[in-house]
């Protein structure tokens, strides 16, 4: 019984150090900065790196809609901004660092990025990872199926951020979390979606079969109809 406990005791300790190292917190500076005032630093830089992208699919200027795709198998973010009637892919990130395995998250320390569709609840110009975008995980869909399976502690504190390290959230690195960054905030009114999917399923279609749930098709088919919806 006491070596269980000092056992327990040291997983948790590991768990601690690993949150407190990897987690995006927000870091607290003498002169916080906010939303704006990193508007006012990077903006300019930001619209020349992406004019001739947004100039690709018919924008002049910023846009107002966006939404995010996420797929764990290729390692990529996609940005689709709304130019016309639809939406347009407008540019793509590779992830700077990847955790876990295909499947959703369903607790708190599997170090797993979660699956299904979301939306970016807030932006945090202070993290600890330069600058971060949280993800609203967990969902009424991942909420549903943790009651039915009697599952606590599902975690949460999910990001798109810079750096190039993760437990469980999309890292992209310093360069490209700043265009994510003031692409998000001039778009922020509006609603952002955020899609995260094992994988491009327009591309390959086959439901990677996930042993920990039962629940998998349910979720995947969710997935595949949000994104047939995109070119």
């Amino acid at each position: 019984m006491l070596k269980r406990l000092i056992f327990i005791g040291l997983l948790l300790l590991l768990a601690g150090f690993l949150y407190y190292h990897y987690a995006p917190r927000v870091v607290k500076t003498v002169h916080p900065e906010t939303v704006d005032s990193r508007k006012a630093k990077l903006e300019k830089k930001v619209f020349t790196q992406l004019q001739s992208d947004l100039q690709n699919i018919g924008l002049t200027d910023f846009p107002e809609q966006l939404l995010f795709t996420a797929f764990k198998e290729e390692q990529i973010l996609e940005i689709y901004a709304k130019a016309g009637e639809e939406y347009r892919l407008l540019k793509s990130y590779p992830f700077t660092a990847n955790s876990g395995k295909l499947g959703p998250k369903l607790r708190e320390g599997d170090r797993q990025i979660p699956e299904g569709i979301y939306n970016i609840e807030y932006l945090n110009p202070n993290s600890s990872y330069y600058l971060s975008l949280k993800v609203s995980y967990p969902n009424a869909f991942d909420r549903k199926q943790a009651k039915k399976n009697r599952r606590t502690q599902l975690g949460g504190d999910i990001f798109i951020h810079g750096k190039s390290v993760t437990i469980g959230c999309i890292p992209v690195g310093d360069q490209a979390i700043e265009e994510v960054f003031i692409l998000a905030a001039n778009a922020f009114e509006n609603e952002i979606s955020v899609i995260i999917a094992p994988r491009d399923f327009r591309k390959n279609s086959t439901f990677p079969e996930i042993t920990d749930v039962n629940w998998e098709d349910e979720l995947y088919q969710q997935i595949l109809t949000r994104l047939s919806t995109l070119k």
